[in-house]
């Protein structure tokens, strides 16, 4: 598959997947003779996975940490695992932080609507004295 079809595939910019292999994020992707990057399967699988963890919220340096782990091989599971953890850990807490501000506008919204619809009601009933 092609960068620009890869670039459609995930919603991901030309420019940013260009980015992302030359700092290492992604392995380096094979070229055709032409020069023209061509995507494998393993190359797809991961753009997906760089690009679910960075809208999660992690940072350049954790995956570029990460990435360096796994090419080491077998002798660094423990420390993937870890580092993983590590980052699980910080996207819960900045998901439990988001669901207490969403309730929070949630709260917010539903007060505005009581508010607003009090307002419809008086109005009305006033629309239906001045008719009498």
């Amino acid at each position: 598959m092609r960068m620009a079809e890869v670039s459609a595939k995930f919603g991901i910019p030309q420019d940013t997947l260009r980015y992302y292999e030359r700092i290492g994020l992604l392995p380096p992707v094979n070229r055709n003779p032409s020069g023209i990057r061509e995507y494998t399967e393993e190359n797809l699988k991961w753009v997906e996975f760089v690009k679910c963890m960075r809208q999660a919220g992690l940072s350049i340096e954790a995956l570029s940490e990460y990435v360096g782990l796994f090419q080491q091989g077998d002798q660094s599971m423990n420390a993937r695992k870890d580092l993983l953890t590590e980052q699980r850990a910080q996207l819960a807490v900045r998901v439990e932080e988001m669901t207490k501000t969403l309730e929070r506008l949630d709260h917010k919204i539903a007060s505005y609507e009581q508010h607003l619809s009090e307002i419809e009601r008086n109005l009305h009933a006033s629309e239906r004295e001045a008719a009498i």
